[in-house]
């Protein structure tokens, strides 16, 4: 009898819990900010970050293939950083180029080796990747 009444205690005691954390919901609006933060890497942008939302919304549009540069390739590619080829140098750029365009696009829009995909920029179109590629190129031929 003792067993009956210490399981019953048990069951009602995990009862109890349980409805007051069915109790506990969030309201819409805290479900769509949470739903905000959870967002996958290039599709959020965290407080204070002046590089995605409405900062890029009032831009003005597209940016030049060498503004792109000078905010997010210049830090590696004017350095050679993490192995990248510095733009100017026909011989660090010989050996891509051999590889065709198509490549050079696909490695700088997905990243390669060191290169983040898009270099960071991910408020840039493939089109401006693209772009800014040509830039780099056309400067180190």
């Amino acid at each position: 009898m003792n067993m009956l009444k210490g399981g019953t205690i048990k069951l009602v005691g995990l009862l109890l819990v349980a409805v007051a954390m069915s109790a506990y919901g969030v309201s819409d609006k805290e479900r769509v900010a949470i739903e905000e933060r959870i967002q996958p890497a290039g599709k959020s942008c965290m407080e204070g970050d002046n590089s995605c939302g409405a900062a890029v919304a009032s831009s003005g549009g597209a940016k030049s293939p060498e503004d792109i540069y000078n905010t997010n390739c210049m830090a590696c590619h004017a350095t050679g950083a993490a192995g990248a080829p510095k733009m100017g140098d026909t011989a660090a750029w010989s050996g891509r180029l051999a590889q065709g365009m198509d490549q050079l696009y696909a490695n700088a829009i997905n990243g390669f080796n060191g290169m983040p995909a898009k270099g960071l920029c991910m408020s840039c179109s493939d089109d401006e990747v693209k772009a800014v590629v040509d830039y780099i190129v056309e400067s180190s031929k």
